[in-house]
């Protein structure tokens, strides 16, 4: 029996996805519970539809997202902390504070996990750090870190 998934099922297949199950599996434990419906003419053409306007959202957002890439290629973030010798920073800069740093700046909104820092920075200079904005999709932010008088 050909049926349409409305959630994950292990070992079957995933949620949207149209896949041949026993019958009895089908009748007795898919459909009664909700998990899948059988695939009609008519529930085939909604699936379609819902994969259509998912697709173009998902374009849409990744279009968003390229345009905030480069947004954030050609921007640059002051950050100001106290320092001691040799230009070593008393304490370091996170992600929260590059986040906190963008939005007061630039008003940019990112998530701090988006930030991708190896270790915190902890010397006076610029540093180039990645934003993970959407999957596939990276920018390079500058991050400059000047001494607090």
């Amino acid at each position: 029996m050909k049926v349409i998934l409305l959630k994950d099922v292990k070992g079957l297949g995933k949620k949207g996805d149209l896949v041949n199950a026993k019958d009895g599996y089908a009748r007795n434990y898919l459909l009664p519970k909700e998990i899948a419906i059988e695939a009609t003419e008519g529930n085939l053409k909604t699936l379609k539809e819902k994969k259509k306007i998912e697709k173009k959202k998902r374009e849409e957002e990744y279009n968003k997202a390229l345009e905030l890439k480069k947004k954030l290629d050609e921007t640059s973030v002051v950050i100001k902390g106290k320092a001691g010798e040799g230009g070593k920073l008393f304490g370091s800069i996170t992600s929260k504070d590059i986040s906190a740093a963008l939005k007061k700046q630039h008003n940019v909104n990112i998530d701090k996990r988006k930030i991708a820092l190896d270790d915190n920075i902890k010397t006076l200079g610029t540093t180039i750090v990645e934003v993970k904005i959407y999957p596939e999709v990276v920018a390079n932010l500058a991050v400059k870190v000047t001494e607090e008088k």
